[in-house]
């Protein structure tokens, strides 16, 4: 795919996305919207890629949707009148122009199998915020601002968030968050628990990428993706009995392959030398995640 609104460099294994429309503020559109599904779907089958990072070129992560676009700003037809019965099959091509947008990036950032981290630099407003719901961690910069603003338009939360938000600041927070639709600075931020860090402008990236090789530098990728994508479904999960027969395949397929070099190398008292890729994942990982991308080992 052919990039225009977002950008990529990838370091050591560390891929960081760069919404790249400074001019505007990183205003999101539904050309960002088909780039950042393709990056967060293609990173899958990617293996040189073990943690992705997302931040906002200029002195904006993104602040929302692009406004002055023509017509429906949001990309949606205005003549379809669907119902819920219609959203059943999620990959009908009719349904392109009634999915959210932002949804279908958000998805594509849970089902990743690499962790995910947002270096919010500036501005991240409405789609610009919830957009980093679904990554592991939110790092911000003092410049930074959060606002779920959806209310001052007449619109709902959208990406998912009314699934993801609670999950991060609990209920309470959550509501209040939607309904005062106010602007949060980076102290406010972290004080509600939407962030788990502020740093200066210039420490932003280097701190994000600190953390992104710490969860994952010499670490087993397959392990590191179902790490992720287990706490993701699992915590999810109606009854602790769903996450142990999940718990158990998964124990059983990493216990036979990079588990062993594992525990070697543990007794052994030496760095282990995994060889698995996060590109092959075990046989029922399709079938748990729906991830069609899956190549089996």
């Amino acid at each position: 795919m052919e990039f225009t609104t977002i950008r990529h460099d990838l370091e050591d294994g560390v891929l960081t996305v760069h919404l790249s429309r400074p001019d505007n503020l990183n205003a999101f559109t539904v050309e960002m919207a088909n780039e950042l599904e393709y990056t967060f779907t293609s990173v899958n089958t990617d293996d040189s890629v073990r943690a992705v990072i997302v931040t906002g070129d200029g002195r904006a992560f993104c602040a929302g949707m692009d406004l002055a676009s023509d017509g429906n700003v949001f990309g949606l037809d205005e003549s379809a009148t669907p119902m819920l019965e219609d959203m059943v099959d999620l990959d009908d091509p009719s349904l392109e122009q009634i999915r959210d947008t932002g949804g279908r990036v958000t998805l594509a950032i849970h089902a990743c199998r690499k962790p995910v981290i947002a270096a919010i630099n500036g501005a991240a407003v409405g789609i610009g915020a919830t957009m980093t719901l679904p990554m592991d961690a939110r790092l911000v910069s003092t410049k930074g601002r959060i606002g779920f603003v959806f209310g001052r338009l007449g619109i709902v939360p959208e990406a998912c968030s009314t699934w993801f938000l609670p999950r991060i600041v609990g209920m309470p927070a959550a509501l209040d968050l939607v309904y005062r639709a106010d602007i949060l600075d980076a102290t406010a931020a972290k004080d509600v628990g939407l962030v788990q860090s502020v740093h200066e402008p210039d420490d932003l990236l280097p701190q994000a990428r600190a953390l992104a090789d710490a969860w994952t530098k010499g670490r087993s990728p397959v392990s590191v993706a179902f790490i992720r994508q287990m706490m993701l479904r699992n915590s999810a999960a109606p009854d602790p009995v769903d996450a142990h027969r999940v718990d158990s395949l998964a124990m059983f397929y990493t216990s036979i392959a990079d588990g062993g070099e594992g525990v070697r190398a543990f007794v052994e008292k030496r760095s282990p030398a995994f060889t698995s890729r996060a590109s092959q994942m075990p046989p029922f990982y399709a079938e748990w995640t729906g991830d069609d991308a899956t190549s089996h080992t």
